[in-house]
């Protein structure tokens, strides 16, 4: 008899190990979120910014002096493979983590949905893959793969402009003057990540489709932002570097429409102009990101992402003018991109642990799908 209850004992202590594994293994997927794939965004636009800085063009272009023109037709065409492959493994990963997320954990993905913060990460794995399509070492734009890859990668963005816009314009809880925050700004930013690869396709009508999605939303988004509403404003105080987001939308949007135009004409300079004078309204109030650098999360990701889309815009401007300021000013922005990027990989390396919050951020502390969320 003793013999049978301790066997008994021994299958129960077992059987509860095992299943203590695998709510760890769910817990750290409900804590997983579409947030993290600002990693992958600050990533892939950083082998834009390389594959861009490397073109002759753009090395041709600076002028400022022999020190810095050397530089740029230095880089080496390795590096961008390089970053390439790591953007791209990152990518990979993100996207697997979040599909068993899917998979495991629908009631947290629910929630996440529901949420105005969370839902506009849903567009990051997809601009990810667009910027990576376009900075791709190995693919070239007229290719029957690249245009099958882009309407891979842009139909979801469609897809969730219709659940977000339409939230927006018909729904009764989720309309824009409630829903809107800084992130709601990454929509914008897919549908011109889209007009800017798919004018590079040579496809002009639905880049100017998409172009015109955006920029529209981007105009009224803007105006609700600027007015600072009562519950469009209300993010915690660690999401404050979103608030880079507020250069990033005009930034790309001056990429897009002078990839669709094929030149960086009075509107794209008009719209890079605008970046620059948010740029600088952020960075001379740096009280606003105190709070949100007490210690180390995910959410400082967002502040590499808008830095790299604005030495972009930078770099065309420079290529456009061919002026000795703005070489300089390309100059300043992308090793500023740089170096935030590195840092934030040397944080993200150093303090992993950081990165992952206690709980699921889109499940109300006392709802019973806390408890339950997977």
């Amino acid at each position: 008899m003793d013999q049978i209850r301790l066997q008994i004992l021994t299958t129960a202590t077992v059987a509860t190990a095992s299943e203590n594994v695998l709510l760890s293994k769910f817990s750290m997927l409900t804590r997983f979120h579409a947030g993290f794939f600002r990693i992958s965004l600050s990533l892939c636009g950083q082998v834009l910014l390389w594959k861009t800085l490397s073109e002759p063009r753009a090395a041709a272009a600076a002028v400022v002096d022999e020190p810095a023109n050397a530089l740029l037709r230095r880089l080496p065409p390795a590096a961008s493979v390089l970053v390439w492959s790591l953007a791209f493994v990152t990518l990979v990963v993100l996207c697997l983590l979040y599909a068993a997320r899917c998979l495991f954990c629908f009631r947290s993905v629910r929630a996440e949905i529901r949420h105005r913060v969370g839902m506009n990460y849903l567009f990051a794995p997809w601009i990810s893959w667009l910027l990576l399509l376009q900075s791709a070492p190995f693919l070239q734009p007229d290719t029957s793969c690249y245009r099958l890859l882009f309407m891979l990668f842009s139909l979801p963005i469609l897809a969730l402009d219709v659940k977000i816009y339409g939230h927006w314009f018909t729904g009764r809880k989720q309309f824009l003057a409630i829903a809107a925050n800084p992130t709601s700004q990454i929509t914008v930013i897919g549908n011109l990540v889209g007009a800017r690869a798919a004018a590079q396709m040579g496809w002009r009508e639905s880049a100017l489709c998409m172009f015109a999605i955006g920029i529209s939303h981007y105009l009224v988004l803007f105006v609700t932002l600027y007015q600072r509403l009562q519950g469009s404003d209300s993010l915690p105080a660690t999401l404050r570097p979103v608030f880079f987001l507020f250069f990033a939308a005009p930034s790309m949007a001056s990429l897009a429409w002078g990839s669709i135009c094929s030149s960086f004409d009075v509107s794209c300079k008009m719209l890079f102009f605008l970046s620059l004078f948010l740029f600088a309204s952020l960075i001379s109030r740096p009280a606003l990101f105190r709070k949100s650098m007490r210690r180390f999360s995910v959410a400082w990701w967002a502040y590499s992402f808008p830095l790299t889309v604005l030495a972009l815009a930078a770099a065309e401007y420079a290529q456009e003018v061919k002026e000795e300021s703005a070489d300089l000013l390309m100059l300043v922005l992308a090793a500023l991109s740089v170096l935030v990027t590195l840092a934030l990989m040397v944080f993200t390396a150093i303090r992993t642990g950081d990165l992952l919050t206690h709980d699921d951020p889109f499940i109300p502390e006392k709802s019973p799908a806390r408890a339950a969320a997977c």
